[in-house]
């Protein structure tokens, strides 16, 4: 019987024991259960709060977290395509270049007048010369050129103007063939050869627009443009210029999506303003001037006065028409100067001003275009100062006749005192 019931404590303690450990499972279950539910409950709101973000918006901040993500392999990309599309253009602007330049060879030959006329002996000078000197002071007179005859065997024939030149040079050549050298003969001839000049200069202009495909130009346009037949600039002749510049600046634009008229104008007409020699200016503004007059568009007058950059480039066209004109001038044997005449009549110009009383210093810029004059003035007032600028514009004037342009002459006379302070 003791042991009955020894062996029932046991039992009833075996299942009291695992009472308590199904009740602590249970105890724990609920504490899972608890969290499940604070769980739920915090995803739920989550959840909520998301369902609340429009698609767009929701887009925008996945977007944004990428963009974060991904921002150094962005700049990488964006850096590396820079640099490709860098060298890519480069390649392509040498390209056009290079074709631009072919398209724009000419087949035109320049005419080089020389000012320079062969006397077969000194009895056909003398005869030039006529009885008191009434034949070439006739000649003189009715081409507006001035003669020399100083050398042996030759005739100089001197003029800013290079066509009264040629008319004096064929003129000439044609009496001295004649043999015929009286006043009335000679002005006779020298009235039919200015004839045949300007219908040869018509023909010129004619020849230079219609080789660039440009129409309907004003008809004093195009006698002008005939007027770079006999016009050098640097020894590049004014035709073969125009003709290489108008091509190359064509082929630009048509590469570039530019207006082509605009740029096709521009270049055919940029140095329009250097065969006028009756008015004061350089060659931009009386250039931008006649085509004022003749109311060409506004967009051509613009790239005519930006050629040389004296405004800002104020279209693409304006910029082609510079490029075109930079690289007919600029490419080599295009142009020469004679540096010792260059030298000399730089020296000329500075000489001149400073035999003037009061001047202290003088100095020749802008390749001799202006002359920069120093005055002392203790030497000279300001009226003092006025009329010396006006003789040093009659000498210059006088004395240097083969500049190309205008000449400023510009005086400056500062006063300056000064006190020490002990």
């Amino acid at each position: 019987m003791k042991i009955q019931d020894s062996s029932d404590r046991k039992i009833l303690e075996e299942i009291l024991k695992r009472e308590d450990l199904l009740e602590r499972r249970r105890q724990e279950l609920n504490e899972w259960e608890k969290k499940l539910k604070e769980k739920e409950e915090e995803l739920l709101k989550k959840l909520q709060d998301v369902t609340k973000i429009s698609p767009d918006e929701a887009k925008k901040e996945i977007l944004a977290r990428w963009e974060q993500k991904l921002q150094k392999e962005i700049a990488d990309e964006i850096k590396y395509s820079l640099e490709k599309a860098r060298e890519e253009s480069k390649k392509k602007i040498r390209e056009i270049l290079v074709e631009a330049m072919q398209h724009a060879a000419t087949d035109y030959i320049a005419e080089y007048t020389v000012s320079v006329v062969k006397v077969p002996d000194e009895e056909m000078k003398g005869r030039i010369i006529g009885k008191e000197g009434r034949n070439i002071r006739t000649f003189e007179k009715a081409t507006g050129v001035d003669v020399d005859l100083d050398e042996e065997g030759i005739i100089r024939l001197s003029s800013f103007d290079s066509v009264r030149r040629e008319i004096a040079k064929v003129a000439l050549e044609q009496l001295i063939k004649d043999g015929r050298i009286q006043p009335v003969r000679i002005e006779e001839v020298v009235s039919q050869v200015k004839k045949d000049i300007e219908k040869k200069m018509s023909e010129e202009g004619e020849y230079l627009c219609h080789k660039v495909g440009v129409y309907n130009l004003p008809k004093e346009l195009i006698a002008l443009l005939g007027r770079f037949k006999y016009r050098f600039s640097y020894g590049q002749n004014m035709i073969a210029h125009t003709l290489e510049e108008t091509k190359l600046g064509t082929k630009l634009a048509y590469e570039l999506g530019a207006d082509v008229s605009v740029v096709k104008l521009g270049c055919l007409l940029h140095d329009i303003g250097k065969i006028i020699t009756d008015e004061e200016g350089n060659h931009v503004e009386l250039g931008v001037s006649l085509l004022k007059k003749h109311s060409l568009p506004k967009e051509v007058v613009d790239c005519v006065a930006s050629h040389h950059e004296d405004i800002p480039f104020p279209s693409l066209e304006a910029v082609i028409v510079y490029i075109a004109d930079s690289i007919s001038g600029a490419r080599p044997g295009a142009r020469y100067e004679d540096y010792e005449g260059y030298v000399k009549r730089l020296g000329d110009l500075e000489k001149i001003a400073k035999s003037f009383p009061g001047v202290t210093d003088v100095y020749a810029l802008q390749a001799g275009r202006e002359l920069r004059v120093i005055i002392d003035s203790n030497k000279l007032d300001d009226s003092q100062t006025i009329i010396t600028a006006q003789k040093i514009k009659e000498q210059v004037a006088q004395n240097v006749t083969n500049f190309p342009g205008n000449i400023k002459v510009t005086l400056i006379r500062e006063v300056r005192v000064s006190e020490t302070v002990r």
